[in-house]
């Protein structure tokens, strides 16, 4: 679970990808371009690098089909893993993407939300609230600290903003594999849980519903909708726990 110095140094390229990809995609999603398009060019970009997805043919219990693409891109109520799909994106839709690749043997993860051309007042409280949780996060990532300090820190923004936080899905370690222990919860109680030790490497990653903390499933066993049809937030970034502070290993800079 806890990552050698030289492996942290190792981790930073996949990171680096991973925060390039992101960045592409947020420059080419337009009004009238498909989910499917954009799943392309995350795909030409991973061949590009010889990096190598893993998302694609992923197969968790609750999947009902392997996953069939290389992004999760979920918009406007969807708030997780949405599907590459001939969806047209519409102005003035909410678009999570979530991107995850293995590179030099090595994994990183993140995701990003924003709004596709006409931005509204309501849709960019709630990704200006949840991309602010997500450093909340990050700063109460401190050695020596716990990891209900993560998800208090999370969870007390989306509580004052009103947004509905649901622990279902959240964080979770990551290394050599995508997911790995241990788990980050999007709501807790300060100084409970795990201790927080160097060299640590996880994904910090709300998600927030404008509405209910209820969820439904659509019927391709993955996509993730708010019940009410309120639109839904994520953000994420892989970060490593260093005796100096948190690392940001995705990093869009």
């Amino acid at each position: 679970m806890l990552k050698t110095r030289s492996e942290l140094t190792a981790m930073r390229p996949a990171g680096k990808f991973v925060a390039g990809v992101l960045s592409s995609l947020r420059d080419v999603a337009k009004v009238g371009m498909t989910l499917q398009a954009l799943d392309d060019h995350a795909h030409r970009m991973i061949a590009d690098a010889g990096a190598h997805s893993v998302y694609l043919g992923y197969h968790p219990s609750f999947g009902a089909i392997p996953y069939p693409g290389v992004l999760c891109t979920s918009v406007n109520d969807a708030a997780l893993h949405g599907l590459p799909s001939p969806y047209v994106l519409a102005d003035g839709d909410v678009l999570s993407i979530d991107f995850a690749a293995q590179v030099q043997g090595w994994v990183a993860d993140s995701a990003i939300t924003f709004q596709v051309g006409t931005t509204t007042p309501e849709a960019q409280r709630l990704i200006e609230t949840t991309e602010r949780a997500l450093y909340a996060g990050i700063a109460a990532a401190k050695v020596g600290g716990r990891m209900g300090d993560i998800s208090a820190a999370i969870g007390d923004v989306g509580h004052q903003a009103g947004y509905g936080i649901n622990t279902d899905f959240g964080g979770h370690g990551v290394g050599r594999t995508m997911h790995e222990d241990p788990h980050v919860p999007n709501d807790g109680r300060r100084r409970s849980g795990l201790k927080l030790q160097e060299g640590l490497v996880i994904a910090i990653e709300p998600w927030f519903m404008s509405g209910g903390n209820g969820y439904v499933v659509d019927d391709d066993g993955w996509t993730i909708r708010s019940t009410d049809g309120s639109l839904a937030a994520h953000f994420e970034h892989t970060v490593a726990l260093t005796k100096d502070g948190p690392l940001v290993l995705t990093a869009r800079d």
